[in-house]
């Protein structure tokens, strides 16, 4: 099966950083892109970044552009995200997701349609 677990997540004053891991099994590390969304309580789930297996292109919310940076080691079958400068409205439960045969990423690349998903981790941003 295929597996996602996404971890990091904790409290942080407005301000610091964290960085999240999206560890992935259960199938060949090919995919054609991970992402990185988000869902704050009663508001729906948005894209954050999302990074291409194939080329390494990038995409971030303009929210988040400058200060949060997605990368991937696929040779740990595993993707981050370090978020600098958080902000109180950064507060959410963080998710990653894989798009295995980019349909999703080339429909659009933080629309969280991605096919695989794993289970989030919660930010808290205090101010």
């Amino acid at each position: 099966d295929v597996q996602l677990q996404a971890s990091g997540g904790g409290l942080v004053q407005a301000g610091g950083s964290l960085r999240l891991s999206c560890a992935i099994s259960g199938f060949t590390f090919d995919d054609y892109a991970i992402g990185w969304f988000r869902q704050a309580p009663g508001r729906e789930r948005e894209g954050v970044s999302s990074i291409s297996r194939i080329d390494g292109s990038t995409y971030y919310a303009d929210s988040v552009k400058g200060r949060f940076t997605i990368s991937s080691d696929n040779a740990k079958n595993t993707a981050y995200l370090q978020m600098n400068a958080l902000k109180p409205e950064d507060t959410a439960v963080y998710h990653c997701a894989a798009d295995r045969d980019g349909l999703a990423w080339l429909r659009n690349p933080l629309l969280p349609i991605f096919g695989s998903w794993g289970q989030g981790t919660h930010v808290t941003v205090s101010s």
